[in-house]
C-alpha cells in the first residue's frame, strides 16, 4: 500500500485511475475544487491548486509516496506544485499530451512521415520557460495548450527534490458521454445525419488510446520507477479516413467528405502534420498496449448510442 495523491481525478480516466488505485488498497487523497466528490474511502481536499497559500495550508503535514497530477497545464501551476510538494513526495507523475510534438505549435526537429515520434524530440530539460506570459487567461491558455504542457514539464524536470515522470497521452477515446471533449461524438452525429466531414487534402495518421488503458498506464506509472517523458498510445495509428470508415460502417451510412484548403481548420483528428508517437519506451519498461483496431468499434458504438435521438 502506498500513499498516493491525485490532483484532479474527478472525471473520465482520472476518476477511473482513482478507482483502480483504491482497488489495490492504496491510500488515496484527491485534490480538486470540489465540483465532484471522490469515491468512498478516498480523502478529499477541496482547494484551488492555483492558490499556493491555500494549497499549502490544505496539505498541512501530509506526505505522499506519489503525486499524480492530472490537471497541470502551465509552468505557473507547475512551479506552485514544485514548491507545495517539496519534501512531501518522493515521486511526481504529470499527465501530458501528444500535442507537445505538434510542429505547428513549436519549432521542432523534422520527423519523416511514417516514423513514430520518440520522447527525445521534446526534451523538457532544455525547453525555454516563460512564467510571465498570460497563463491565467483562459483564451490564451486554450490557444497555447501544447506550449503550456511543454513548459510545465520543463519546470518539473528542472526542479529536483523528487523523481519526475510525465505521461504524454495520445488522443483519448471511449466511454460515450464520459468522453467530455466530444470529438468522437462529433463524428458519429455528423455521419448519422449525413453531414460533411471536413478533411485535409493529404491526411496523416495519428495515435489513440482507450480511456481505460490510459487509466491503467497511469496506475502502473504511479508505482513504477522510471523518470522522464513516456509516450502512451495503443498500437496501430489511424488517419481520419480510417476512423470515419469504422463509424460509417457501424452507422450504416456513407460518409461525406469535404476537402478544406491548406492551412484551414478541419475536423478533429484530420492532421496535415506528422507527430504520431512511438510507444517503444513504455513497452521496453514492461507496459503492454492494446491495438486500436480492437477497442475502437466498442468506443464507436458508445458514441453512436450517445448521438441517437431520444424518443
Amino acid at each position: 500500500m502506498q500513499r498516493i495523491c491525485v490532483i484532479g481525478g474527478s472525471r473520465y480516466f482520472g476518476k477511473l485511475l482513482v478507482d483502480r488505485l483504491r482497488a489495490e488498497s492504496h491510500q488515496v487523497t484527491v485534490i480538486n475544487r470540489g465540483s465532484t466528490a471522490p469515491p468512498a474511502g478516498v480523502e478529499h481536499l477541496v482547494v484551488d491548486r492555483n492558490d499556493e497559500a491555500a494549497l499549502t495550508a490544505a496539505l498541512d503535514s501530509r506526505t505522499f509516496d506519489v503525486v499524480v497530477d492530472q490537471v497541470c497545464y502551465t509552468p505557473v501551476q507547475a512551479a506552485i506544485a514544485v514548491r507545495a510538494f517539496a519534501g512531501r513526495t518522493r515521486r511526481y507523475v504529470m499527465t501530458s499530451t501528444i500535442e507537445v510534438y505538434d510542429p505547428g505549435t513549436a519549432a521542432l526537429p523534422a520527423v519523416a512521415a511514417g516514423t513514430p515520434v520518440p520522447e527525445e524530440l521534446v526534451d523538457p530539460a532544455t525547453w525555454l520557460v516563460a512564467t510571465d506570459l498570460p497563463w491565467h487567461d483562459d483564451a490564451y491558455l486554450e490557444a497555447h495548450y501544447a506550449e503550456g504542457k511543454r513548459q510545465a514539464e520543463a519546470v518539473f524536470t528542472r526542479a529536483g527534490g523528487f523523481a519526475f515522470a510525465t505521461v504524454r497521452s495520445a488522443h483519448v477515446l471511449g466511454g460515450g458521454a464520459q468522453e467530455f471533449t466530444g470529438r468522437l461524438a462529433h463524428y458519429a452525429a455528423r455521419i448519422v445525419a449525413g453531414e460533411e466531414i471536413a478533411v485535409h487534402a493529404q491526411v496523416l495518421p495519428t495515435v489513440f488510446i482507450h480511456h481505460e488503458e490510459l487509466a491503467e498506464l497511469l496506475r502502473w506509472a504511479a508505482t513504477a520507477d522510471f523518470t522522464g517523458p513516456l509516450n502512451a498510445c495503443s498500437d496501430g495509428p489511424l488517419d481520419v479516413h480510417d476512423l470515419v470508415a469504422v463509424i460509417a460502417a457501424q452507422a450504416g451510412r456513407a460518409p461525406v467528405h469535404r476537402t478544406v484548403p491548406a492551412g484551414r481548420e478541419a475536423s478533429p483528428f484530420s492532421h496535415d502534420r506528422h507527430y504520431a508517437m512511438s510507444n517503444a519506451r513504455a513497452k521496453d519498461l514492461g507496459f503492454a498496449f492494446s491495438r486500436t483496431a480492437d477497442w475502437l468499434p466498442g468506443a464507436v458504438a458508445e458514441a453512436l448510442a450517445q448521438s441517437a435521438p431520444t424518443l
